[in-house]
């Protein structure tokens, strides 16, 4: 497998490598990589993941602050409520 130094990353895409780590339980390699392969259509085979490019223009839109308060927002639906499968 080959590797990569890469500079200049600067400080809001090292926090979102590192935020991606955090939520997956994974390194930061993995992360970086899994954003690579996302940014380059090839997460989930040959675009198999993909939706579309219709929201692309919001794409580094939110300050950090403004997506923690969606990642807040949505944790909510993280939780399964056991009751309702009964």
């Amino acid at each position: 497998m080959k590797q990569l130094t890469i500079r200049g990353l600067g400080d809001e895409l090292t926090r979102t490598i590192q935020r991606l780590a955090n939520r997956d339980g994974t390194s930061l390699n993995r992360a970086a990589v899994k954003l690579l392969r996302r940014g380059a259509g090839l997460e989930g085979g040959q675009g198999a993941d993909r939706v579309g490019s219709s929201l692309d223009h919001l794409i580094g839109t939110w300050s950090p602050e403004e997506g923690e308060e969606i990642e807040r927002a949505l944790r909510d639906f993280e939780t399964i409520d056991e009751g309702l499968w009964e």
